[in-house]
């Protein structure tokens, strides 16, 4: 028996499907090796296509099976299109070889396709530096060696803590109204991501995009790091300098599709639209108006698995965000389905190719790197996500709880707080069948149309009553529900957390790029970090508040425990209260009723002292909240119960006296 329906009996009715679905994972690893060992042996496609220096001169190495003739153009013979002809393979594979100082780094080139009396030009496909001549508009690549290693100093590196997760676009990370840098990031972003306590860094948009507005999610040369914020050392510089301080750094990476453009893009690179995609309607995205992978194809498996190794050897990355997984695993992209029951992840709709590649996906990165942490953007629920591979799973570490986020946006749009039900609320928090990253918003809610949930629960009263001292029942209400929101996603929502940049400290309004409608204006589409360093402002006591929250998950290693402790839930009043890592979590969510000497049971006998409270002053609170030890005894009453007093709209974290942190 398949060891994932030991852990998930409720699956044994779809034995077969999942029986199927090894036997296919089997057969395509048969497939692919012939002969290597192992699936880290075979994703070597960019050690031998695309530039590579040797002591006499640079070879180029193209896989174009659909391609009459290839050439390369360039500076180097002044951009005649076809006056350097490349030489056929086999397997529909072309090489060039230049000789001497020919090509030098930093030479710009692309590749010049005839197809017929056709002639198209296209940037090589294991481009590692796209650059955009911004006077002509256009894109192309330029040479980049391999000979010079980076003098990387993470040989020691390791983290095994729960993902406490800093989402981040190092374009959007500086004040100015321009593009950022990754030295800049590393610089200046990345000492105030330690301070706050975040261990993971999940960095967006660095496979190389032509629309800046795409997010990244239009990748078009996915062996390169985004030229836009510097070089490719600069990128490494970046993830050296996370890890030195003791952060893992993830990649964001987009292979559920990819952008149809021909010159910058890899469509139609050999004349054909099934090079990589699939032929016909199948091959277009009916939403995002891109591309398709054929998941079937040896070569395309060739290109995206090498694409994974590339990123982590090259760029020593430590796991990747798998970006729409869900438009991958169904055929109809799961656009307006509602997953139901189970019976609906095992239908014809599913794209049995692209659970395959999935698992092949997850196996590698565990090859290359076995604390590799591997996250899937799954709304639908896919039995097995989180399940290994050999027991008939698909691989990933986590996936991400987008439910909870839904939920919240939902829920602040369209009623009172006083109508929230904590059943429902405690419900989407803890009921997972796998290891889930919790989270309020990520950059997704925050997008044109959207706002940040700060800016949602405040509205214009953000533009002129976050100074530390103004209190009205719009700012206080806001202020108390951001910190409240936030505490209890964290601390009973996942086996993990995740948050936006900037979004700890509340950051207003939402992200827009530089586009005609907007004037090309950067206002939307930076971080403007002066709001969290001013002490007139509240911005700074919600940093503060998100610094003490995760400090706390981190030290007392409340994710250790893998579900909550429900320890009391009262409708009427809005009271609901937890254990989770030894620690009591109470929140009092009534907008207008403060509790004296309200009783929660409680599991250990000792006595508590409060961590702290969301209604503390440097939280920008009102201090109500004592610091004297709390009894767990009460005379008459059995069991161990605390006395607490809960203000209105406050959450209190309790620590067992002798408890110790755990770091």
């Amino acid at each position: 028996m398949l060891g994932i329906l030991k852990t998930h009996p409720e699956l044994i009715p779809y034995q077969a499907d999942l029986q199927l679905r090894m036997d296919r994972y089997q057969k395509k690893q048969a497939q692919l090796l012939k002969g290597e060992t192992t699936l880290k042996d075979f994703a070597n496609a960019h050690t031998w296509y695309g530039f590579h220096q040797l002591p006499d001169g640079w070879v180029y190495r193209e896989w174009a099976p659909g391609a009459d003739q290839l050439f390369l153009t360039g500076d180097f013979n002044a951009w005649h299109w076809t006056e350097t002809p490349m030489t056929r393979l086999k397997n529909g594979d072309w090489e060039l070889f230049l000789p001497g100082d020919t090509l030098h780094k930093g030479s710009r080139v692309l590749t010049t396709v005839r197809n017929g009396d056709k002639l198209t030009q296209h940037i090589p496909l294991f481009a590692r530096r796209v650059t955009q001549d911004w006077v002509h508009q256009s894109w192309c690549c330029e040479v980049w060696d391999d000979l010079t290693p980076y003098a990387w100093t993470d040989q020691d590196f390791q983290c095994d803590e729960p993902p406490l997760i800093y989402e981040a676009h190092v374009g959007m990370a500086s004040e100015d109204h321009r593009i950022a840098t990754y030295r800049e990031f590393a610089d200046h972003v990345l000492p105030h991501i330690q301070d706050a306590g975040y261990n993971t860094i999940q960095l967006m948009a660095i496979m190389e995009h032509p629309f800046y507005g795409s997010f990244g999610y239009q990748v078009s040369s996915f062996f390169a790091a985004s030229s836009r914020y510097g070089y490719p050392d600069d990128l490494k510089y970046l993830v050296n300098k996370a890890h030195a301080m003791g952060i893992r750094v993830l990649l964001d990476v987009v292979h559920s599709h990819a952008v149809g453009n021909t010159l910058e893009g890899i469509n139609l690179f050999d004349g054909t639209p099934y090079q990589f995609f699939h032929d016909g309607p199948e091959g277009n995205h009916p939403a995002w108006g891109t591309k398709c992978f054929d998941y079937d194809k040896p070569q395309v498996l060739h290109f995206l698995l090498s694409n994974l190794k590339f990123w982590m050897e090259e760029y020593h990355f430590d796991g990747f965000r798998f970006d729409g997984v869900t438009s991958m695993l169904y055929h109809d992209h799961g656009l307006g389905v509602a997953f139901s029951d189970l019976s609906m992840y095992f239908t014809m709709n599913t794209d049995v190719e692209s659970v395959t590649y999935l698992q092949l996906a997850n196996e590698l990165i565990r090859q290359v790197n076995p604390r590799a942490v591997t996250i899937s953007e799954d709304m639908s629920g896919m039995p097995g996500m989180c399940e290994p591979v050999a027991d008939g799973g698909i691989g990933f570490s986590f996936r991400l709880g987008m439910g909870i986020p839904d939920l919240w946006i939902k829920w602040v749009k369209e009623k009172r707080d006083e109508d929230w039900h904590l059943g429902s609320l405690w419900k989407e928090l803890t009921f997972r069948n796998a290891p889930t990253i919790a989270y309020v918003e990520s950059h997704d809610q925050a997008l044109v149309g959207d706002q940040t949930m700060m800016f949602r629960l405040a509205g214009a009263a953000m533009y002129d009553q976050m100074t530390i001292n103004c209190h009205t029942n719009v700012i206080d209400r806001a202020v108390a529900l951001h910190k409240m929101i936030r505490l209890l996603t964290a601390a009973a929502g996942g086996t993990g957390y995740l948050t936006f940049m900037g979004n700890e400290f509340g950051h207003p309004e939402w992200i827009d790029f530089p586009r005609p409608g907007n004037g090309n204006s950067f206002q939307y589409c930076r971080r403007q970090w002066s709001l969290m360093t001013r002490p007139d402002l509240k911005y700074q006591s919600l940093y503060e508040f998100d610094h003490d929250m995760i400090h706390t998950l981190k030290d007392y290693r409340v994710f250790d425990q893998a579900y909550p402790d429900l320890q009391w839930i009262h409708e009427d009043q809005h009271v609901l209260a937890f254990e989770r890592g030894g620690l009591l979590f109470v929140f009092n969510f009534s907008p207008n009723q403060s509790y004296t000497d309200y009783v929660i049971p409680v599991s250990r006998g000792t006595d508590y002292k409060v961590l702290f409270s969301s209604d503390d002053a440097r939280y920008n609170g009102y201090g109500r909240v004592g610091r004297d030890p709390i009894s767990a005894c009460i005379p008459g009453m059995k069991g161990n119960h605390v006395r607490l007093y809960l203000p209105a709209r406050t959450a209190t974290v309790l620590c067992p006296v002798g408890l110790k942190e755990k770091k």
